[in-house]
């Protein structure tokens, strides 16, 4: 990945902000061209520095809505582990964030459940069967303040 300049460092926060501003706006922002904004940014994307852009959805706003957090450290931290540990977690669309981490678990998961007893469904059936997984870790979130 090549090094960042000032423009593409600008680019990215103003991205970070409004994902949906047009090309013409965004290049206003950062002080370029609309056409040297487009190329930056298509450059951006082709070298993996923007790696997509992404909607932020909103919860159901039910009751019945309860966002899980799950710490799960793995047996080994090999790549491979890693990589099978991943490639695992995308297949299963009631985990609606991953991230690797340093620290003593190896990643986070956020769910959106419906409860605890979708949990248990939810712990027996998909979490517990995720390669390499060595310790399980569950949080229920009382509320969202952001």
């Amino acid at each position: 990945m090549a090094e960042l300049d000032r423009l593409d460092r600008a680019i990215i926060k103003a991205l970070r902000r409004n994902a949906r501003v047009s090309n013409v706006q965004l290049a206003a922002e950062v002080g370029l061209s609309a056409s040297a904004c487009l190329r930056r940014v298509q450059i951006l994307e082709e070298q993996g520095t923007i790696r997509g852009y992404t909607a932020i959805v909103a919860g159901s706003g039910s009751a019945d809505t309860h966002v899980v957090i799950v710490r799960i450290s793995l047996e080994r931290q090999t790549e491979d582990a890693l990589n099978r540990f991943e490639a695992d977690v995308l297949k299963h669309p009631e985990i609606r964030e991953c991230y690797l981490m340093t620290g003593e678990e190896d990643y986070l998961l956020r769910l959106e459940l419906g409860g605890a007893g979708d949990y248990e469904r939810i712990h027996k059936e998909v979490l517990s069967r995720l390669p390499g997984v060595s310790r399980i870790n569950s949080s229920f979130a009382i509320r969202s303040v952001l």
